[in-house]
């Protein structure tokens, strides 16, 4: 069990028989009146947020979300295969569950699998992979403003922005939590 007041950001807990994961949370004390804990937290299986308060005391069940390295394999129509590297065990996982920022994973990375009692509901791909650009435009020298980009498609197939000094076949690095550019490799 874990209190309100004990709030931080990143824990889990059980309200209403849903997994949710304080965002942020504030200990807020008024001149007059009880004190309160203000939260902001997601629902880890819908992605939903809420802002809501809380009584310090209030009590809720400690939720435990699993996360495991696992290798992503190879999908097979909408179910996209990962194995543990430890047990070499296959776990199929329905196109649903990704998420965005699965697009930027390849065959042989890995990935934290995150699940709940047994349930899959969530993958993160490792923050920055590198990929090779496998077509673009070519930039010309002159037509610059500052930071002037341009599309370029990516080995996965995902499509980003990049600087206009990028050519095809070049290795580049990217942040797939936001989608962006970061750097060559």
């Amino acid at each position: 069990m874990i209190s309100a007041g004990d709030f931080r950001n990143g824990v889990t807990f059980e309200l209403d028989g849903q997994v949710v994961q304080v965002i942020e949370f504030q200990h807020v004390k008024p001149g007059k009146g009880a004190a309160f804990v203000r939260t902001k937290y997601k629902n880890v299986i819908t992605g939903s947020v809420v802002e809501t308060s809380f009584n310090p005391t209030a009590k809720f069940p400690t939720a435990f979300v699993e996360r495991r390295d696992m290798q992503y394999s190879y999908n097979d129509g909408d179910l996209y295969y990962f194995m543990d590297m430890e047990t070499y065990e296959q776990i199929p996982i329905s196109k649903s569950v990704l998420g965005d920022s699965f697009k930027f994973v390849k065959e042989e990375m890995m990935c934290k699998i995150l699940s709940y009692k047994g349930n899959v509901f969530g993958v993160e791909p490792p923050n920055f992979v590198e990929l090779v650009v496998t077509q673009t435009d070519p930039g010309f020298k002159g037509d610059t403003a500052t930071n002037a980009t341009k599309p370029a498609t990516l080995e996965t197939g995902a499509e980003i922005k990049v600087p206009l000094f990028i050519d095809e076949g070049e290795k580049i690095q990217v942040d797939t939590r936001t989608g962006e550019y970061m750097s060559r490799a």
